[in-house]
């Protein structure tokens, strides 16, 4: 709380509500704070920084500019920014299926 008497949304806050978002489209992640800044681990090579107004995850490689691509997302819309992160969850997925150790294990909804 603020001394006005307002909340003040932490990025724990944003990164829980997309958790929650997440796990209602049949995603288990997991949220991490610290520093200022939460992490939503969905994925292998899918994590969501989550900090102040965004969302932020890495979609890429350009080979070109040898160097990562990132997609954000307003953290005001974390049922949307679900839906895109979902989409690479899906990408992910294929080409990083669960083992054998982690099939039926709480890391695979499926």
């Amino acid at each position: 709380m603020t001394g006005s008497g307002s909340t003040s949304i932490t990025s724990l806050d944003i990164a829980e509500e997309l958790r929650i978002q997440l796990e209602r489209q049949g995603i288990v992640a997991d949220v991490h704070d610290g520093y200022g800044l939460a992490l939503v681990s969905v994925w292998v090579g899918l994590v969501v920084w989550c900090k102040d107004d965004r969302y932020w995850w890495r979609t890429g490689w350009d080979a070109r500019r040898h160097r990562p691509v990132y997609a954000w997302h307003p953290a005001g819309d974390a049922v949307q920014a679900a839906r895109r992160i979902a989409f690479r969850y899906v990408e992910l997925r294929e080409v990083h299926p669960p083992s054998e150790l982690t099939a039926g294990a709480r890391c695979d909804p499926a």
